[in-house]
């Protein structure tokens, strides 16, 4: 997707949990761990965009968690809270904004990515242990690692 404005956008990590394993992908261009995420289209919002890209990446049906369950209002849409909110420099003149959220699926079992830049990245399911071996950056360990915590079974 093409970046919504030339110095900062929008985006979302999804951390998906089954039973006692959190889902990580290699990431195509910076070659390193990283959730499932991407870009925030125009004409969604950070739920929408997240289940969306979960859907095109690794073809996963997920539940986005929430915290805390709040009345619905005719006038009003209510959005699940990210877990955490990130920040974080792309390259000298671009920047990020990342909804984090954690989800859980049903299934282990994903499929290829439909983005023809993102077909056959190398997806793995960790354990916490495996966290530990896998030479994470700091706020992706710490998110995997809370996920498994709040999630796991």
């Amino acid at each position: 997707m093409a970046h919504i404005h030339d110095k900062i956008d929008f985006t979302v990590e999804v951390f998906i949990v089954h039973k006692n394993k959190v889902l990580l992908r290699m990431h195509d261009k910076h070659k390193i761990w990283l959730s499932v995420g991407g870009h925030i289209e125009l004409d969604e919002d950070p739920v929408q965009a997240a289940i969306r890209e979960v859907k095109e990446e690794v073809g996963l049906d997920i539940k986005i968690m929430e915290s805390e369950k709040i009345p619905e209002d005719a006038n009003y849409q209510r959005l699940i809270n990210p877990r955490f909110l990130g920040r974080h420099r792309v390259n000298e003149n671009h920047e990020h904004i990342v909804f984090v959220y954690f989800a859980k699926a049903d299934t282990d079992t994903v499929t290829d990515s439909v983005l023809d830049h993102e077909k056959g990245a190398e997806i793995k399911w960790a354990t916490k242990e495996d966290l530990l071996e896998m030479n994470l950056v700091p706020n992706v360990l710490f998110y995997a690692s809370k996920a498994l915590e709040e999630l796991g079974e």
